[in-house]
């Protein structure tokens, strides 16, 4: 487009942003707002909503507040995108402070409102919270109501544990639930080695979609969960005669302007002796206790080692003394274990967090 000599306008930089953020390419999106500031100058609250969200969805919650702080009028898309950013970051207190900050602001809150704050009351535990603003969107506004937020209450009461709440819950919607409201059942139950109940949902969502390998590799994985080997077995069988196969989760990582993807047990990257010599290193320093807590997938761990190899602190530390590294990794450690975006290689949501581990260096989960 500048090659051809055509200017950017208050329309070309949303675009561009929406698509840095879809790959979190944190250092093309700050690329990205050095030229909005360039061309446009005043940016415009189009401009500046986009660029909340993409650092919101980049894991950089701090530049995402600061362009929402220097807003010189916000909007309920402005707040929608601070409070979203929030809770697939993993931060729901925060998420909700700002719900409670729009009353204050003399805006309405819309239906995305509401999902952010169910998806923070999701990411952090908060079913009674959760309940609560559900309930009164119900009464208030119940045209605000829309299936996502059915379909989120059904993950939040099903991730906690509450499986007779969320049965009693799909059994009340007012419409047939999809394949993804079983989805979320499902997934609650292989988290909770609820047998029972996770092979009624396998059923229900086999029989909307028979072709879903998803739900084979769920079921599967909860019964291995469990110890149940002989009906692990069992289904990995029926896959094979069916002809399924698992469809390999990836992960990847920003690193000075340049993309490296990772899939399960992958050796194809230039330095790979490198990042399993220091993946050795943080497995023996930090506990299997603080990586059972995480919800990382192997690639997902290879992405890590070859951020954190990247941090300029290591620059400074001596080969004998890792322990300010080490720390530095229960940090990452701590951030997946409140939720990363993305999901595993079984089509399950992971939550949602995308760490920036140091300026430059970004990830993502798929």
């Amino acid at each position: 487009m500048l090659r051809e000599g055509f200017v950017p306008s208050q329309s070309t930089f949303p675009c561009a942003m929406s698509a840095a953020a879809n790959i979190a390419a944190l250092g093309m999106g700050r690329s990205f707002h050095a030229c909005a500031i360039k061309f446009l100058g005043d940016l415009g609250m189009f401009v500046a909503n986009s660029l909340v969200s993409f650092y919101a969805k980049c894991g950089s919650m701090e530049d995402s507040f600061l362009v929402f702080s220097k807003l010189p009028e916000r909007n309920i898309v402005s707040w929608n995108a601070l409070i979203c950013g929030y809770a697939q970051n993993g931060r729901g207190r925060e998420a909700i402070d700002l719900f409670h900050k729009i009353q204050h602001a003399s805006l309405q809150p819309n239906s995305v409102t509401l999902l952010g704050v169910l998806l923070a009351c999701n990411h952090v535990g908060l079913v009674h919270e959760g309940y609560s603003y559900f309930n009164q969107a119900r009464l208030k506004d119940p045209n605000m109501l829309k299936p996502e937020h059915y379909a989120c209450m059904v993950d939040l009461l099903s991730r906690s544990g509450h499986f007779q709440e969320a049965g009693r819950f799909i059994h009340d919607l007012p419409f047939d639930p999809g394949i993804g409201f079983w989805k979320s059942l499902l997934g609650g139950c292989q988290i909770h080695s609820n047998m029972e109940l996770g092979e009624l949902a396998a059923t229900k969502i086999l029989a909307l979609d028979p072709g879903d390998v998803s739900s084979y590799v769920m079921l599967s994985n909860a019964h291995s969960a469990a110890g149940r080997w002989q009906s692990m077995s069992m289904i990995r069988q029926e896959m094979r005669e069916k002809g399924m196969k698992r469809v390999p989760g990836c992960s990847w990582i920003e690193i000075e302007n340049r993309i490296h993807v990772f899939g399960t047990a992958d050796r194809t990257h230039s330095k790979k002796d490198e990042i399993y010599t220091l993946l050795l290193c943080l497995g023996s320093s930090v506990s299997k206790d603080e990586f059972s807590r995480t919800k990382a997938m192997p690639e997902t761990m290879l992405e890590i080692t070859v951020g954190m190899a990247k941090l300029p602190a290591l620059q400074f530390i001596p080969q004998s003394n890792y322990s300010c590294f080490i720390e530095g990794v229960r940090v990452v450690v701590a951030a997946i274990a409140m939720g990363w975006h993305g999901s595993n290689d079984d089509g399950s949501d992971n939550g949602s967090c995308v760490v920036e581990l140091a300026d430059g260096v970004g990830g993502s989960v798929v």
